[in-house]
């Protein structure tokens, strides 16, 4: 099996986690942004920045169908970011997108010849998303084979990890900084430390406490 891979990157804290621990595992990597009409194409400009601060080569593709399709509030502004309540899933959740994304990622991996396809996908902190759960990820990797006739392995670094060992791993491999102040976490489009009220920056915020807190009772 060859030693390239290929990232799905939003240019969030998770993915550009990923780059890293891909880049300091693979020979060669490429990065792969999809454009869905999100609510924030800063999205989209802060990914193609990061790929290129790494010297990442880095595909950006049209998806815009996707939110067509299932409307949410991720890209649509009058719909209201919320958690899910009474065992409802949250109104970000986007039906189909990591199933959508991996397929597309896979499609490219093909084409460049990349044996691998790396996400940050988790299901530790995954707000109730079925698509980021760990036997999600399994059968799709074995569909994404059998459609190709091919050998993908899709890796998930981040899976059984929390945001404060997510946090953790960005420390070892010597991106914590940067990824703490570049990438862009925030429903509300702030880069770095973001909003600190919307679901997703609470969520960063508690793992980078708890592991700043960890990390200097260690020392």
């Amino acid at each position: 099996m060859n030693n390239k891979a290929v990232v799905v990157f939003s240019g969030g804290q998770d993915s550009t986690t990923c780059l890293f621990w891909a880049l300091n595992k693979y020979e060669e990597v490429e990065a792969v942004t999809f454009d869905y009409n999100q609510r924030h194409k800063d999205e989209i400009e802060v990914a193609k920045k990061i790929a290129q601060d790494l010297n990442v080569t880095h595909h950006v593709l049209d998806m815009s169908l996707l939110s067509q399709l299932a409307p949410n509030a991720l890209t649509r502004d009058d719909i209201e970011v919320k958690d899910g309540e009474n065992g409802e899933l949250p109104s970000t959740f986007v039906p189909g997108r990591n199933l959508l994304f991996l397929s597309f990622a896979a499609i490219l991996a093909k084409q460049i010849g990349a044996a691998h396809v790396i996400t940050g996908v988790c299901q530790t902190d995954f707000s109730g998303y079925p698509d980021c759960r760990d036997v999600f990820i399994k059968s799709l990797n074995v569909t994404l084979n059998l459609s190709m006739d091919d050998e993908f392995v899709v890796h998930t670094p981040l899976m059984w990890l929390d945001k404060e060992e997510t946090w953790e791993m960005a420390d070892q491999l010597n991106a914590f900084d940067y990824i703490r102040e570049h990438t862009l976490t925030c429903y509300n489009g702030i880069i770095g430390d973001g909003c600190g009220e919307c679901p997703a920056c609470k969520l960063r915020r508690n793992g980078l406490e708890n592991y700043l807190q960890r990390r200097e009772e260690v020392q």
